[in-house]
């Protein structure tokens, strides 16, 4: 399938001008697109892919997040727990909805992209997909986790979290965030009851990407260290961040 990049840019452009540019949500989100993108056509060629399936996983990247202007219009809020499933909203937006042709005319790829887009955010991935579909889908959720790391950093935290300086500075981290943490996996939302649980179950995302090149954008990157170096006036915090930051240096140079 060939895809035409000046094309797909100019339709998420387009969507995405229907929508308030100069609220920083909305920014953020076509900042964090363009970069997922790009994310994603690095990790496809670091597996010597050829160069239309490393053009398919760009344009997974280009429509991930689509559902996600819709629901800010609609919810005011980022928070898929006080709203509505983003990934499915992003698949409804494309599939349903048809805004998958202003794209691409070819419908060869549909069901690869629409279970892409439906699935990057979840958990895990269903057990029952086939090895192309899955490739597919853990190229997206890698670049995806891999750009989260930045908008933590670039975003202030209480913005983020909807807490105050005092709060985040004095949080404790939760003992089963720090149990889980060192399990090595991503921490479950209703584990984090701190503010600063949830630094450690971004940092945590790092457990489940996929392939070497999204280990060595993060470690090169370098959001990841910022975020672990937030100011808190908790010492039990900075202890356990400090140790935090170590496990992952060991962790990451292990696995790269």
């Amino acid at each position: 399938m060939k895809i035409d990049h000046a094309r797909a840019q100019k339709a998420f452009a387009d969507y995405a001008a229907h929508y308030n540019a100069d609220d920083p949500k909305v920014k953020l989100k076509i900042d964090h697109t363009y970069r997922v993108a790009a994310l994603c056509d690095c990790i496809a060629k670091s597996l010597t892919l050829p160069p239309e399936d490393a053009d398919l996983a760009w344009l997974s990247g280009m429509l991930h997040d689509v559902g996600r202007f819709e629901q800010l219009r609609r919810y005011n809020t980022f928070i898929d727990a006080q709203s509505t499933n983003h990934a499915a909203l992003s698949a409804s937006v494309l599939f349903d909805e048809g805004h998958i042709r202003d794209y691409i005319d070819d419908a060869a790829e549909d069901a690869l992209l629409r279970t892409a887009v439906a699935w990057h955010s979840a958990f895990r991935l269903p057990e029952k997909l086939d090895d192309r579909t899955r490739m597919f889908c853990q190229i997206l959720r890698d670049a995806d986790k891999i750009d989260i790391l930045r908008v933590n950093v670039e975003t202030p935290m209480e913005e983020i979290y909807n807490v105050s300086t005092e709060a985040l500075r004095q949080s404790p981290v939760t003992p089963a965030v720090l149990d889980a943490f060192y399990e090595h996996h991503c921490i479950l939302h209703s584990l984090k009851k701190w503010p600063a649980d949830n630094a450690v179950g971004h940092a945590s995302l790092v457990f489940e990407l996929c392939y070497p090149e999204s280990l060595r954008i993060v470690d090169e990157q370098g959001w990841l260290w910022q975020l672990l170096d937030f100011k808190t006036e908790n010492p039990d915090t900075a202890k356990a961040l400090g140790a935090i930051a170590d496990e992952m240096k060991r962790w990451i140079g292990e696995h790269m």
